[in-house]
């Protein structure tokens, strides 16, 4: 599992600040281009019914008529939303324009909102940072949060991370008073949670990542807070460990080093959690390291925990001398994370002799060539694989000890058993 992958690839909230607001009031008593505000909500209508051609009609029809400056605003923004959804980005953007420049106190920031992550998305970040720029402008600690997490953003964008750092700490500061927190602030301070501590694992710095994320669970019980929280502790034992299996040179020359059974227990530990981590290379040459120990002792209690999982067969699964002929192979693939794929391998192989000898029992197969050819054929089914030679040199050193020593089968077999 990868837990720390690098910045989000979201660019901030998912979804625009909504056209119209259903607590908007006074708009119908407007003197100036009257029926402009019923336009606008027969227009939201349509819009949430998916009707989205009828709706910017009506926008536009709204736009139009001249009305109050705020029904003014509040028509360009829906038009902006509208046109958006369309697919039909210039205008969206022009109709937002339209509605910042109004400098409407509701509308304008969230045309200033829309505006900027529009461009954002697209990759038009200078001006996208202008429009964050003029949202932070326009006031009101809701949009403020909103700007400076947006800011931070264009700051990163540039490799300014000292830079983004104080718009970082603006978007992150709740309110001082807890109660006046709206769902926009909540919201907006999660995410930029989410993404600073991201960013931050993926420089390294698991401890301000933790920080970063103790402040959006402090106004949220967000689930990807807690899995970036579990990653920063991930990242923490990663180091606590690691400092036990690679001590440094003033450690080394003190002697302070760790014990066989302790460095064993620490290669272990520090291999699972780096394959959990999502970097099985890594994992591979902490296992490497620990096998290679030039003491002995350590080197033998690494072995013996790198196989302690192994199934042990009963009866005579190595011949009666020695390991069985599989485990180096197992003790490869738990050294390089790979026993799925190994796995993988013994089932399909199983399954294709399975096949090859299960098929002449089914049909009565009763000539003695035909039997032969598909045992032959099913014998030959592992031997492109990294342990097929494996088993069959296994069977040759049976079959050699049963015959007094004596090796009876040719060279290359079974591959060549019918030469």
């Amino acid at each position: 599992m990868t837990t720390t992958s690098g910045p989000s690839a979201r660019s901030g909230p998912a979804d625009p600040p909504p056209a119209t607001d259903p607590q908007d009031t006074g708009e119908a008593e407007a003197p100036i281009g009257e029926g402009a505000a019923e336009l606008c909500d027969q227009a939201r209508d349509l819009a949430e019914s998916g009707h989205l051609k009828r709706a910017a009609k009506l926008y536009q029809r709204a736009v139009a008529a001249n009305p109050h400056p705020r029904v003014q605003a509040r028509a360009l923004l829906g038009l902006a939303v509208v046109e958006d959804q369309r697919g039909d980005l210039a205008a969206a953007r022009e109709a937002a324009r339209r509605a910042l420049a109004t400098g409407d106190s509701r509308y304008a920031p969230r045309a200033a909102y829309h505006l900027a992550l529009s461009l954002e998305q697209d990759g038009d970040h200078a001006e996208a940072e202008r429009a964050w720029r003029r949202l932070l402008d326009l006031g009101g600690a809701d949009y403020t949060a909103v700007a400076h997490y947006g800011l931070a953003r264009a700051a990163e964008g540039r490799g300014d991370t000292d830079g983004a750092e104080e718009h970082w700490e603006a978007a992150l500061t709740p309110p001082s008073d807890p109660g006046s927190l709206s769902r926009l602030h909540a919201a907006t301070l999660v995410d930029a949670s989410r993404d600073l501590a991201e960013r931050l694992l993926g420089r390294g710095l698991p401890g301000a990542a933790a920080a970063a994320v103790e402040r959006g669970l402090s106004v949220a019980d967000d689930p990807g807070l807690r899995l970036l929280r579990a990653a920063a502790h991930l990242e923490h034992a990663i180091a606590d460990v690691g400092a036990v299996v690679e001590p440094d040179a003033v450690a080394e020359e003190t002697g302070a080093g760790a014990g066989p059974g302790t460095f064993a227990a620490a290669v272990e530990l520090l291999a699972g959690l780096l394959a959990l981590r999502g970097d099985p290379a890594a994992a591979e040459r902490v296992w490497r390291l620990g096998l290679g120990d030039r003491d002995p002792d350590t080197a033998g209690e690494v072995r013996r925990r790198l196989r302690r999982s192994f199934a042990r067969p009963e009866g005579d699964g190595d011949g009666g001398t020695g390991e069985p002929w599989w485990e180096p192979y197992l003790e490869e693939a738990a050294a390089t994370a790979s026993a799925p794929a190994l796995a993988g391998e013994l089932f399909a192989v199983v399954t294709r002799m399975h096949a090859l000898l299960a098929l002449p029992v089914a049909e009565g197969e009763a000539r003695p060539a035909e039997l032969r050819a598909a045992m032959e054929q099913a014998l030959r089914t592992p031997s492109e694989l990294v342990w097929g030679p494996g088993v069959h040199a296994d069977f040759r050193r049976r079959l050699s000890e049963a015959m007094g020593g004596r090796d009876v089968l040719p060279e290359g077999w079974p591959d060549t058993a019918r030469e």
